[in-house]
């Protein structure tokens, strides 16, 4: 089977937000739908491993910001591929609290909503949720995954529905470069040799540090 077909279907660029007790927690998602217009709900599915997912069942609420193209997608590796277990991950992120759920204000839009049912999946939560509140932030084109994948050559985190396991593999197949050791990421010499880039350079993707790159011989 060609699981590659899947990507042909439409997909956007979401940072998922709940409380954890006290605090604001979120991860980033590819796979949210609207279900019906009148009364407004929409669909989301959460990896059962993603801490978010623990946090919406016990919260009741989750948020979905829409991120747009012109989004630092930093935004997206810094909620998409580290745990909300270890990391407050809205410590230096701006966001706003809508209705008792953090929204992240880099988005260009979002959406917050109430669970009213869930079904299980092997690996995931599909959540439905009905949506008490949604505002345009900024102007701009919400970004598709496709475009997450052929323009900013993001990869997909383990956890995420669209996940393809050969991703990991092909991005290997380069030599001599420098490939990101958490989000797969090559670097492409954009700003110059590898070596020379300064200390407090980070990964575009994922944002991590220079010294987690591995060079791929």
């Amino acid at each position: 089977m060609d699981k590659k077909v899947t990507r042909n279907l439409s997909y956007g660029v979401y940072v998922v937000s709940a409380m954890d007790g006290e605090r604001p927690t979120g991860c980033t998602a590819n796979s949210v739908m609207q279900i019906t217009s009148e009364p407004a709900s929409l669909a989301v599915s959460i990896n059962h491993d993603n801490y978010t997912n623990k946090c919406i069942k016990g919260s009741g609420m989750f948020s979905v910001s829409i991120l747009n193209e012109d989004c630092d997608p930093s935004v997206i590796g810094h909620f998409g591929f580290q745990s909300g277990k270890d990391v407050d991950k809205y410590a230096d992120m701006p966001y706003d609290m809508i209705l008792g759920v953090p929204v992240c204000t880099k988005a260009g839009s979002y959406m917050v909503c109430k669970v009213i049912s869930s079904m299980e999946t092997s690996s995931h939560t599909v959540f439905l949720g009905e949506v008490l509140a949604a505002e345009t932030l900024t102007s701009g084109t919400p970004m598709t995954y496709a475009y997450y994948h052929n323009v900013i050559k993001g990869k997909s985190p383990k956890n995420a529905p669209t996940y393809i396991a050969e991703e990991e593999g092909a991005a290997t197949a380069s030599e001599g470069k420098w490939q990101c050791g958490v989000c797969k990421y090559v670097y492409d010499g954009s700003d110059g040799p590898f070596e020379e880039l300064p200390d407090d350079w980070k990964c575009p993707v994922c944002g991590q540090p220079k010294s987690v790159f591995e060079k791929i011989d």
